[in-house]
């Protein structure tokens, strides 16, 4: 069984090369809130809420998929 991890960053992952977007809706503590958007960005499809680190590490500090993917982790505030 794959991890949440793993669940969600690959779900993050295919979204986007299949040309969809998504974009972070809420983050909170250490839980953050993902909306999947259909490729134009108008509809909202589902959403992912999660407090894995590892998806908060690939989220980084973007907003959407709409910004350049960054390897540096979050840092807790």
């Amino acid at each position: 069984m794959a991890s949440d991890r793993d669940r969600y960053v690959a779900a993050l992952l295919r979204w986007e090369e299949h040309g969809a977007l998504w974009r972070v809706v809420e983050r909170t503590g250490s839980t953050v809130t993902v909306s999947l958007l259909t490729c134009d960005g108008g509809t909202e499809v589902d959403r992912i809420t999660s407090d894995s680190p590892d998806l908060l590490s690939f989220l980084g500090e973007r907003t959407s998929s709409e910004e350049p993917l960054s390897r540096a982790p979050r840092r807790s505030t």
